[in-house]
């Protein structure tokens, strides 16, 4: 409880100094946050370019609004609020369905403590793990994006998406249980 207080108390301190101009203060939240969510929209977008563009419009309307004062009660689901109306607005104005998205290579990070075997296995079971979670639900891939990939609690996942902990929880449990099912891992 005394850790998640401190983290409160931190990010109301960089809101006021970000709302008193401070530009500064901006720095310590991009940082902490842009890879997750990086990796939040990455799953949702065609290419790497989207998810890259929809990442830094997500911090540029962030810094917009906290200049406008306007009340944040918690700048992680804030900026992943952000990030998921933007990636709405995205295929919205495009006319595009998920269904028509193209897979996309996964690029392995160089890796030095892998063996060209390991990496090519590795690249080979992320892409199922994507294709996999490409056919769920976004519902469903969202949850597990959210609580797998950036670690958050299933509290923090459910006031991002604006659900109960309970209906979170369902949501993961059906989510993993069809993700199993893709992959041949449910009978």
């Amino acid at each position: 409880m005394r850790k998640i207080m401190k983290k409160f108390l931190n990010e109301q301190i960089l809101l006021y100094k970000m709302r008193t101009g401070d530009v500064n203060a901006f720095g310590p939240v991009y940082d902490f946050y842009h890879e997750k969510i990086y990796r939040f929209v990455y799953l949702k977008l065609p290419t790497r370019q989207d998810a890259e563009d929809i990442t830094a419009d997500t911090f540029l309307k962030a810094w917009q609004y906290i200049q406008e004062k306007k009340p944040i009660h918690t700048i992680q689901a804030f900026l992943y609020q952000i990030a998921r109306n933007l990636v709405v607005d995205f295929y919205r104005t495009r006319g595009i369905t998920l269904e028509s998205i193209d897979e996309r290579e996964i690029v392995i990070a160089d890796r030095t403590d892998l063996t060209l075997e390991e990496k090519m296995t590795l690249k080979s079971d992320m892409q199922e793990v994507e294709s996999a979670l490409r056919k769920l639900k976004d519902a469903y891939r969202e949850v597990i994006v959210l609580h797998f990939l950036n670690e958050l609690s299933l509290k923090e996942v459910a006031r991002i998406i604006g659900r109960s902990p309970g209906a979170t929880r369902v949501l993961l449990h059906r989510g993993i249980k069809t993700v199993k099912g893709i992959l041949g891992e449910g009978r």
